[in-house]
């Protein structure tokens, strides 16, 4: 879109606003200083100043002076646009000016965060505020435009957060698409007994919602898919979802399971990824028997027919709606939706990575993960706490914050390791009665009812021994400890090291990003922190929204915590999608490119390096030309096209080359 042009004999009067954002931006420039310099600045009608130029008295003096006429575009020097920006285009267009008549100046982060003497920060601040004014006298007045936005929405992750986004949504009158890369929704807590610290039974709360899903007439379920393709813009994205194969039809198999009993394998040879290898299941199966959607799928890595096509396939005999179909293959769904939500969860880390723990040479270390499988009452061994060798441990050591708050792995706290743990050793505690270890560096139970939780560990005689534990080896030096594994801890409240020894280790791993979630950052196009995790748009006050318009995150996938915050941040994901579709319509920044077709020459270097598919080429005139709602304004055409004929609304070469020459006029 290309600016409409103001008349040519109107001379720019610009104001200039100079906040001193409490002392954040006063200690290091001198506000009174800078305001006399600005005045005395080409096109400058009036230089105030102002405490805090985004509240309500701030703003009021920006638009008392627009509709007196003492000023038609503005400056704000103050702190980073990413934050007020919209703040002070909104005080504008309500003190009858053009928003788009606006420069910001970040006197704040550019200069007294980052200036030590207050005379370099004031030489800094006038540089900063002459360049915005030379760059704001050359701005054009722009207007937004508006798309129509599609009702309906995708939930991405079939997990507690998803399962909660999905429902609110679906309740509220709107179509939801929630896909699950697994055969079965549910995601980590169902494979949790129980859930701290009530103590609630993990499936006793999570099945119904489960159950909702699966018959909510909003609701359209697809498990064992994944999103292959994302395209278009806010409020008209256009999704590939990619099902696979389960071998089953959905449509026919009314979950009688007779297909597993009747398979050719009568024991399983197969890792049960559910159960996290503890136990063996057959090429046709279930992840469990409360799976969400009940139908069984069958493992073409392990299933004979697709090995040799021996098999004499038993389970299609007994299978009555004759669902079972190995000639079914993956395809291809396109759906339509004006917003996403993105729960796709976290990995548990993975232990081997600290060798010295022992973990995959020992037979009696376990992680956290796998002792929740073990007390499930629906687990591997019935909710019974038994070791490889059949035996119920007599001593059990809980090593907290394995891959976490270690800089060799992981740097943050996971939030959730020590609540389980504490969990893990009530647990295992009443069900074997055995000696219980805590090794702890810090224990952190900040929740509701976290801190009453753990005071009602200390009087079940659990013990806690406050330090990183440094080694683990079955090395003996006394006869108690053969047998035993040993636990090497320097205990930092008596000052001692000491030998601990156990019958059982289990290692409280944290929390990591999933592995594959740079593939899904770029393919929903937001952004991930240092550490991986999907990237809010603000920590504080836009915590479920991305940088990409539409794209919400929920749960883990935007950073370790426990099932209540995931719940309350899928809430809040659900209520911006739901306020994103039910205003109807979505407006559009006006900082795209535009091509001057003049200097086209057809070279299709723009459209081969648009990141949004927004530049399409018209054979016919031989000149390119850019899509308006699907251009995020990235500039990356205009420095690319040789000609010069790309340009972009807020950022022309003229507005950029005049800013530069405000800067060193001033230095």
């Amino acid at each position: 879109m290309s600016p409409a042009r103001p008349d040519s004999d109107s001379k720019p009067k610009v104001g200039v606003y100079v906040c001193h954002c409490g002392i954040n931006i006063a200690a290091k420039v001198d506000i009174a200083d800078t305001v006399a310099f600005a005045s005395q600045l080409p096109h400058v009608t009036a230089a105030k100043e102002y405490k805090f130029m985004c509240s309500d008295p701030g703003q009021d003096i920006i638009q008392k002076d627009l509709r007196s006429g003492l000023i038609d575009r503005v400056v704000v020097a103050s702190c980073s646009p990413l934050m007020h920006e919209p703040t002070f285009r909104r005080a504008m267009l309500e003190g009858g000016g053009n928003p788009f008549l606006f420069q910001m100046a970040n006197i704040r982060e550019h200069v007294s965060w980052v200036t030590k003497e207050k005379a370099a920060g004031t030489a800094k601040a006038r540089a900063l505020i002459a360049a915005a004014v030379e760059r704001v006298v050359l701005h054009q007045p722009l207007q937004k435009t508006s798309v129509p936005v599609h009702p309906d929405v995708l939930v991405v992750g079939g997990g507690i957060a998803g399962i909660h986004a999905a429902l609110t949504i679906a309740d509220a009158g709107k179509k939801v698409y929630l896909v699950e890369r697994e055969p079965t929704i549910g995601g980590h807590m169902a494979k949790f007994d129980k859930t701290f610290p009530t103590l609630d039974c993990s499936a006793c709360i999570l099945t119904p919602k489960m159950s909702a899903v699966r018959s909510h007439p909003n609701i359209t379920l697809w498990s064992h898919s994944e999103v292959t393709g994302v395209d278009g813009y806010v409020g008209n994205f256009k999704v590939k979802v990619t099902r696979k194969a389960r071998y089953i039809d959905e449509e026919k198999c009314v979950g009688c399971l007779e297909c597993i009993e009747a398979c050719v394998f009568k024991k399983g040879k197969t890792d049960d990824e559910f159960n996290l290898g503890l136990v063996k299941r057959k090429p046709v199966y279930v992840p469990f028997p409360q799976a969400t959607p009940l139908v069984a799928v069958i493992d073409p890595k392990s299933c004979i027919e697709f090995k040799t096509h021996k098999c004499p396939k038993n389970c299609v005999e007994v299978c009555e709606p004759k669902a079972i179909d190995f000639t079914q293959t993956d395809r291809t769904e396109e759906i339509n939706v004006g917003a996403v939500v993105l729960a796709t969860g976290f990995k548990a880390f993975d232990a081997r990575r600290i060798s010295r723990y022992g973990y995959g040479k020992y037979p009696g270390v376990y992680t956290s993960l796998e002792v929740e499988r073990l007390v499930n009452a629906a687990g591997p061994t019935g909710g019974e706490i038994i070791m490889t060798n059949g035996e119920k441990p007599k001593a059990v050591g809980i090593v907290h914050c394995v891959g976490s708050r270690d800089e060799k792995t992981n740097r943050y706290c996971s939030r959730v390791c020590c609540m389980y743990s504490l969990k893990l050793a009530h647990l295992v505690k009443e069900r074997t009665n055995a000696e219980v270890y805590n090794f702890y560096i810090d224990m952190r139970t900040p929740g509701k009812g976290y801190e009453e939780f753990y005071e009602k560990l200390l009087h079940e005689n659990v013990h806690f021994i406050r330090g990183r534990v440094a080694e683990v080896s079955d090395w003996a030096m006394t006869a108690e400890e053969k047998g035993k594994l040993i636990i090497r801890v320097e205990d930092t409240l008596i000052g001692v090291v000491r030998r601990i020894p156990v019958d059982m280790i289990i290692l409280s791993v944290g929390l990591e990003p999933q592995p594959d979630a740079d593939d899904v950052r770029r393919l929903f196009n937001i952004s991930c922190s240092r550490e991986g995790w999907f990237l809010e748009r603000h920590p504080k006050l836009a915590p479920v929204s991305t940088f990409t318009e539409g794209i919400f995150i929920a749960g883990a996938c935007q950073g370790p915590k426990d099932i209540p915050d995931s719940v309350a941040q899928a809430g809040a994901a659900a209520a911006e999608a739901l306020a994103l579709i039910d205003r109807g319509r979505v407006e559009i920044e006006p900082n795209t490119a535009y091509v001057t077709d003049e200097l086209c020459s057809g070279c299709h270097t723009c459209s081969n390096i648009c990141p949004y598919s927004a530049i399409v080429f018209n054979e016919e005139t031989e000149k390119a030309s850019v899509n308006g709602a699907l251009c995020k304004g990235c500039g990356t055409c205009v420095a690319a096209c040789p000609s010069g004929a790309l340009q972009q609304n807020l950022f022309t070469d003229e507005q950029i080359f005049q800013e530069i020459k405000g800067v060193v006029s001033y230095v």
